[in-house]
């Protein structure tokens, strides 16, 4: 009998989505990355992301002690503070006044509230969605928005992990943490469809992104 794969490993591949046309997240992010989009877009997406990075975050104190899910969390994973500075130099002081959660948002905001109350396994899963996600090519897009809108470090905090000097390091370490996690089959199915929310969450925010882009183009 063949042993049974990784979880990490099953996790990827159950969620992960080949696509030849691109998604809404791709379709943003070339354009910004190419120069095809302004620098409002690029801040759109910083103030969308402080609501949802705001959500994470709260749900993480309130479950720092829970032993399993305090396996994932590290000081250097925290992108919040990042994201006050980054917005308090592309906007102002005022900044609190000047954004909005789109519907998207509001309503990813409240999935993770919601099931990071009553579930460490559906916290985990927007935990390694979000914050995975973010170590991969985060020196990358940092780079190319430094050279395209003239940032220095302002503006582009949310992108630089200070603390974690070898992503990919990183990333190996959070994947054995979670092969290593006790999980019953039913939890680590739970994980496996929450991270599948997440993920259509974050392309329909790309969505409401573009289409806002769009209506403000137009």
């Amino acid at each position: 009998m063949p042993a049974a794969i990784p979880f990490s490993q099953a996790l990827r591949e159950r969620t992960s989505v080949r696509s030849a046309v691109p998604s809404a997240s791709e379709r943003f992010m070339a354009a910004l990355l190419s120069g095809r989009s302004v620098r409002a877009d690029y801040v759109a997406l910083v103030a969308q992301n402080y609501f949802v990075y705001g959500a994470l975050e709260r749900a993480a104190e309130q479950r720092a002690s829970d032993p399993v899910a305090a396996t994932f969390m590290s000081p250097a994973l925290t992108r919040l503070p990042a994201i006050r500075e980054d917005l308090r130099f592309l906007i102002g002081e005022d900044w609190q006044d000047s954004i909005a959660p789109l519907a998207t948002t509001k309503r990813y905001v409240d999935r993770i509230e919601s099931v990071a109350a009553t579930s460490t396994g559906a916290f985990v899963a927007h935990h390694y969605t979000r914050y995975l996600g973010d170590l991969s090519g985060c020196a990358i897009i940092r780079a190319i928005m430094q050279r395209q809108f003239g940032f220095e470090t302002n503006g582009v905090g949310f992108y630089l992990f200070a603390d974690i000097a070898k992503p990919k390091e990183f990333k190996s370490t959070y994947r054995a943490q979670l092969d290593a996690v006790g999980w019953s089959e039913e939890e680590r199915e739970r994980v496996i469809a929450e991270v599948g929310v997440a993920y259509r969450l974050t392309e329909e925010l790309f969505e409401d992104l573009s289409s806002s882009r769009n209506s403000t183009a137009a």
